[in-house]
Formats: C-alpha cells, sequence, structure tokens
C-alpha cells in the first residue's frame, strides 16, 4: 500500500455551503510554549485535545482549545485497532501534516508510534524530524527513565518533547491491561523520580495517564516548570486532555472513568452539538469543573 503523503488543504476546498471566512473567529496569537508556560504560571488551565484531520482542527482551535494532539490512539479511534501498536509512522505523518494544514494558532503535538523510537536516540532523532517537517511543533514519547538519554539527545537538537508517564498504551501488553499506575508508595515515587528525570533532560510538557490525583498534584509541585497535562490524574495538573471520540460520546465500549461526554445534558433529551461540546469542555477545565476528583478521579 503505497505511503499516504498529502491530504486536502481546508484552504482550497470550494464546495462550502459558506464562504471560510464569514464564520471565522477574531485571530488569535499563536500558541507557543512560553505562552503555555505562562498560562501556567498564573494558573489558567491548559486545554489539549487529539484531533486528526484539518477540519476538526478548525473546530477544535476555534472552540478556544490551546494544543492539539495527533495522538497514535487514531489506531482506535481511525483504524479500527484495539491498540496504539499497530500504528506506523507514515499513519503519523501523514495525521500530523491533515491537522498542520487545518490549524492556525494552535501548539501542535504528534506522537512518536511503537517501534519509532525505542531502538537509539538516533532512531527517535530520524523519526522526530520527519513528524517536525510535516507540521508538529513537539513530539511526545512514551516511558520512563530508559528514554532519558534520547529526551536529552532530541532536547539538544531542538526538538521541544512531551514526555508521557503513568498508562503508556503502548507498553499496554506489559503492563497487564489499563491499570492504574503509582498507586502504591513504590509506584508513586517511580514514577515522581522518571518525572523530575525527563525534566532535567529537557522535556518542556509531560503527559500523566491513569495515576491517582495525589501523584498528578506531586510531580506537578515537583517540577514547578514542567507543563503537566492530566488524563484520569486529576485536577491539580496544568491542563488536560481527552480522546475526541470520548468527549464526544462516540467512542464504542464501556467509557473509562476519567472520561466525560460533554455532549450530553443533564435533564434534556437534546445533547449539545460538536462545537459547543468542545466549548463546554475548554470552559469547565479552565473553570475547574472538570475533571471533578469525586467522579474522574483514583
Amino acid at each position: 500500500m503505497p505511503a499516504r503523503t498529502s491530504c486536502p488543504d481546508p484552504r482550497e476546498l470550494t464546495m462550502s455551503v459558506h464562504p471560510a471566512e464569514s464564520s471565522a473567529p477574531a485571530a488569535r496569537q499563536a500558541m507557543s510554549l512560553p505562552r503555555l508556560r505562562d498560562m501556567a504560571a498564573r494558573g489558567e488551565k491548559i486545554t489539549m485535545l487529539t484531533c486528526y484531520d484539518a477540519t476538526f482542527a478548525r473546530v477544535l482551535e476555534d472552540a478556544g482549545v490551546e494544543v492539539l494532539l495527533v495522538g497514535d490512539s487514531l489506531g482506535n479511534v481511525i483504524q479500527g485497532d484495539t491498540s496504539t501498536v499497530p500504528v506506523a509512522l507514515v499513519d503519523m505523518e501523514y495525521h500530523t501534516r491533515c491537522v498542520a494544514r487545518g490549524k492556525r494558532s494552535a501548539w501542535l503535538v504528534a506522537d512518536l508510534p511503537f517501534g519509532a523510537y525505542e531502538r537509539s536516540p538516533e532512531q527517535a532523532f530520524d523519526s522526530a524530524v520527519k513528524l517536525m517537517r510535516a507540521g508538529a511543533q513537539m513530539v511526545k514519547l512514551e516511558g520512563g527513565g530508559v528514554l532519558v538519554d534520547t529526551v536529552r539527545f532530541l532536547t539538544e537538537r531542538g526538538i521541544p518533547v512531551c514526555a508521557h508517564l503513568g498508562l503508556t498504551p503502548q507498553r499496554v501488553h506489559a503492563l497487564g491491561g489499563f491499570r492504574v499506575q503509582g498507586r502504591d508508595d513504590a509506584g508513586a515515587a517511580v514514577l515522581r523520580a522518571d518525572a523530575k528525570a525527563m525534566a532535567e533532560a529537557g522535556a518542556a510538557m509531560l503527559v500523566l495517564e491513569l495515576v491517582p490525583s495525589s501523584v498528578g498534584r506531586q510531580i506537578t509541585e515537583d517540577n514547578p516548570g514542567l507543563l503537566t497535562i492530566g488524563i484520569g490524574a486529576g485536577a491539580s495538573t496544568s491542563g488536560q486532555v481527552l480522546v475526541l471520540h470520548d468527549l464526544l460520546g462516540i467512542t464504542p465500549g464501556k467509557r473509562p472513568r476519567f472520561v466525560r461526554d460533554f455532549t450530553h445534558v443533564p435533564g434534556s433529551e437534546v445533547g449539545l452539538g460538536i462545537r459547543d461540546a468542545v466549548r463546554t469542555y475548554v470552559d469547565d477545565v479552565k473553570a475547574l469543573r472538570f475533571p471533578d476528583e469525586s467522579i474522574h478521579g483514583f
């Protein structure tokens, strides 16, 4: 199957009911790491959502989402696999390019997929270069201390890195399934040490997935210069991320505890549309209404 190297540019599409300019919100300043750090420093929560195409890049950005994550979760929600392991680097390049063409000001993070960075720092660099050339502004990789040298190698060469600790889906088979990580003191200590090591190696951002709220809070407090983004990690992180399909309530199967369907309106048979659901997510994260520790925390 030939590699997918291009995707439609929304600026070139003509089959639209309304001109692109008619409903476009006022342009906002391009997001950057210094701006994200300023937000965290003044206590404003950062909002991140997964995104896989140009159209949704515009929708999410217009709703106020600051960070778009081209996640290898596309293996689950786009490709229909049961894990992220089958996702290839060429898939990530394709979807990163699509999102980059659609976005205007959001910060764009792209996942390094399984098998594209673990062998050596040099392999990680080669893979990261492909994603950066496709439009990523930062690459994300999963794992702890064993990848410290890789993170340092990338950041010393000008590639911003987002680390990922806790539940790392690419290693779900080794972890024994989708389980909360760091529940006991020993596990929490390992996570705190790994987070510190990643920050010292130059990682600017850290996704914390499926860890106790207390661990998310401790790691955030331990590393004031590190932007912590939680998904099932409590409300004390610098920001929050969800898989877009989970937020819209369209992912098949049982909904994880840390997920909320933002299209649902309590007491109403009529749900919110996509744009309003995303705006509600942004508003609720910033107003500290989501996540609710009593409902979504561990």
